[in-house]
């Protein structure tokens, strides 16, 4: 086994020994269950599409999700195809349902920091301080219930974060076209 891998496994274990509590798992468990699907986000995206004055805003959080998608789970994720750390290690205790795919990079992660960026970006910070700090606490939430090494979870939070910068760069200048049309 790697240095690098034991090394990941002993942050899972040092986080299931020292901080894991009872009064801690109930909100770490529905913080996991938050970024289940990203459907908290992409219901949040759709609210911000049904009114105009949050349309635009909307549509780069769709734009940023989408992308993050198809880059992180349909490209990324069976292409590195990284094993769980409760399949690798039986020592880790699973708080939540075991997942269907692959760990790398984290899902959950990715689709929050994915919308929560560009809110934090376009958004006034009254939503996007808030949206990013749900973020990384539903990113924090998959290495307390067991289910991602930390390496999962700071991949899917930098892609995300990369690819929302993407949008956000590039949808301007298609808005642009599209106004001299």
């Amino acid at each position: 086994m790697s240095t690098f891998l034991t090394a990941e496994r002993d942050i899972l274990l040092w986080i299931q020994e020292h901080l894991r509590a009872a009064a801690l798992t109930p909100p770490m468990r529905l913080f996991s269950l938050l970024g289940d699907r990203g459907l908290f986000w992409i219901a949040l995206t759709v609210a911000l599409l049904c009114f105009r004055r949050t349309r635009r805003v909307g549509v780069y959080c769709a734009a940023s999700m989408a992308l993050t998608f198809l880059v992180v789970n349909c490209a990324v994720k069976p292409l590195v195809a990284r094993i769980r750390p409760y399949d690798l290690f039986p020592e880790i205790q699973l708080l939540v349902h075991a997942e269907s795919d692959f760990s790398f990079p984290s899902g959950h992660s990715a689709n929050s920091f994915s919308v929560a960026w560009v809110l934090f970006r376009m958004a006034p910070k009254k939503y996007g301080v808030p949206a990013l700090i749900l973020a990384v606490l539903i990113a924090l939430s998959r290495l307390y219930v067991g289910v991602h090494y930390p390496t999962d979870v700071l991949a899917g939070a930098a892609v995300a974060i990369l690819l929302a910068e993407l949008c956000l760069r590039l949808l301007p200048k298609a808005e642009r076209r599209l106004a001299r049309r």
